[in-house]
Formats: structure tokens, C-alpha cells, sequence
């Protein structure tokens, strides 16, 4: 993975974590707040971080917003001010700007005020609790395009000791399974001769509601 530059404006819990995690991917990170203390929270896991307003253009321009990859707006607890970073960051030439929204309308307004994407962390996160806790069979689960998720799910005991293509999975349940974990080892090359075992996992690619509707039940 080639390293990329990132500009995050706003270090609340949304954009501390962000950080975090493009640190941990060896990633170029350059931290922005206009409060003190949550600049100082993150120098250990950022390459560079500055105490600023991000609704002020002049301090945007400085940091040379077009030499990053991605600038992220994680300003999460006023959207005017996110708006107005939003709209600067285009302004000044950045190469690709994801704003982070809590409803629909203010996706609209980021939309079209600059921003290239928009995230939606709580949405985000709800859906997926709500989707992992529905039933004790389903471990992970990451949403895709539209109505499909990729899911994390235990072995049906009725599977277990039968091949893939006895099961059909496919056919039967309208899903796809697209690897099998044992432990922590991950099998991708499964073809419908693969016979499953007790205590292994299985990643399952599908629409919501037809996942939901058969492993949550189990």
C-alpha cells in the first residue's frame, strides 16, 4: 500500500479515531482543532498537528491544502462551521474533500458546497449494531453498495460436515460464500466440493435482509 496524505479538521472522537487508524496504516497525517487540548491528544500518532479554525481561509491556505491526497472535515459539533471549511478546502484547490454529516440534509448542503463524499459515522455505526446484535450467529458485518453487506457469521449446525454445493448456498439462500476462517486462518480458494467444520466462520456476501433473515435465527 503506497503512502497517502491526509488533512483532518476537527479532532472530536470521529476525527481522533480517523487519525489513529491512518497512523496505524502508515499513512501521512497533518491534524487540525481549533482547541488546544484535542491538538495535543493526538501528536503521538500524527505526523504533523496545528492549533487552528478551519472556517478561517487564510490559516486553510497555509496548510497548503492542494498537496494532500484527502482533507477530511470531522467537524462534528457545528455544522456551519464544517459547511464553511467544506467550501474553502474546494476553494483553495483540494484534490479530493469527504465531510463528515449526521442527516440527510446536511449532506446535501456538503454535497454542494465541495465536498466530493460525505461519511456518516453514527448512522454508520447504529446500523451496524443493529445488524451484529439482531441475532448471536452474526460476528461482523460491513455494508456494501445498496442493500448488500458482507457478514461474518458461524457455521449452521445443519451445514457442518456438508459441502458447499450440497448446502446451496447460492441457489437456496441467495448468498455467497466468499471465504472460510478457521481460527485465524482465512481460506478463499472455497469451491462447492469444500466440506465445512464445527467451529469455523464463514464470510458471506448478500443482501441484508436475506443474511439477517437465516442466521439470525440460528
Amino acid at each position: 500500500m503506497s503512502t497517502r496524505s491526509f488533512l483532518i479538521i476537527g479532532l472530536g472522537r470521529f476525527g481522533r479515531h480517523v487519525a489513529s487508524k491512518l497512523n496505524d496504516m502508515g499513512m501521512q497525517v497533518m491534524a487540525v482543532d481549533k482547541e488546544e487540548k484535542r491538538v495535543e491528544e493526538v501528536l503521538n500518532y500524527v505526523t504533523n498537528a496545528q492549533v487552528g479554525d478551519g472556517t478561517n481561509q487564510d490559516f486553510l491556505s497555509s496548510l497548503g491544502v492542494r498537496n494532500f491526497d484527502v482533507c477530511i472535515v470531522a467537524i462534528g459539533d457545528d455544522f456551519l462551521a464544517a459547511l464553511e471549511t467544506t467550501s474553502y478546502l474546494k476553494e483553495l484547490g483540494a484534490k479530493k474533500v469527504v465531510s463528515r454529516a449526521s442527516r440527510d440534509t446536511q449532506r446535501k448542503f456538503l454535497l454542494r458546497n465541495g465536498a466530493d463524499d460525505v461519511v456518516y459515522p453514527e448512522r454508520d455505526m447504529g446500523e451496524w449494531a443493529a445488524v451484529r446484535y439482531a441475532g448471536d450467529n452474526i460476528f461482523d458485518y460491513m455494508q456494501l453498495d445498496g442493500d448488500f453487506g458482507v457478514f461474518e457469521v458461524g457455521v449452521p449446525s445443519a451445514w457442518v460436515g456438508r459441502t458447499i454445493g450440497e448446502i446451496g448456498v447460492r441457489s437456496h439462500y441467495r448468498m455467497n460464500i466468499v471465504a472460510v476462517k478457521t481460527g485465524r486462518q482465512m481460506d478463499i480458494m472455497t469451491g462447492a466440493d469444500y466440506t465445512l467444520e464445527p467451529g469455523q466462520t464463514l464470510m458471506v456476501l448478500g443482501r441484508t435482509k436475506d443474511v439477517t433473515k437465516y442466521f439470525n435465527v440460528r
